[in-house]
């Protein structure tokens, strides 16, 4: 059992989304997003600090996972995103989480099956995955993504280890 907090860093919005995942089956705990007010940039991550830290200690997830950067519009844009991304990543340090990194192209191959999802595929998906009675808002629903594409990864890499420690037996044995 893990409870994993997703984020889906940014310098206006913040998306999280926390699953409980247990054995193979995923369970919503919850998700929403972090709306950061003013113009003043430290200000602003101030907020994301604040805002995720807060969740952390509400729900003491045992795992972070965030979405790394991609090439933004304009380098303005990159640095903002990459900001964001950094105090979102020290508020789940600070409190000794372990932080995953997963790029959009890994998250959307892991809830939609293609890495070139589009973001109502990805909502139509994680509403789907987790039995949700609505669909929640497009950040919020990247942040649950991103949360299930690390279960989904740490569930392959289970399954690695023990089809190896199995191979391994049945190499003993002979």
């Amino acid at each position: 059992m893990a409870l994993i907090i997703g984020i889906d860093p940014g310098s206006r919005i913040t998306g999280y989304g926390i699953v409980n995942w247990v054995g193979n089956a995923y369970e919503y705990v919850d998700s929403g997003c972090i709306r950061i007010q003013g113009d003043i940039l430290a200000e602003r991550l101030h907020q994301i600090y604040k805002g995720v830290a807060e969740l952390i200690n509400t729900y003491s997830p045992q795992v972070m996972a965030i979405e790394k950067v991609f090439m933004a519009r304009n380098a303005d844009s990159a640095l903002k995103l990459g900001q964001a991304r950094g105090v979102a990543m020290v508020a789940g340090a600070n409190e000794g989480l372990p932080v995953y990194e997963y790029s959009a192209r890994q998250v959307k191959q892991a809830v939609v099956g293609k890495g070139a999802a589009d973001k109502a595929q990805v909502q139509h998906m994680v509403t789907a995955l987790l039995h949700l009675n609505k669909t929640p808002q497009a950040d919020a629903a990247d942040a649950l993504a991103i949360a299930l594409c690390h279960a989904h990864t740490e569930q392959n890499l289970i399954r690695m280890a023990g089809a190896g420690s199995h191979r391994n037996s049945r190499l003993q044995h002979k």
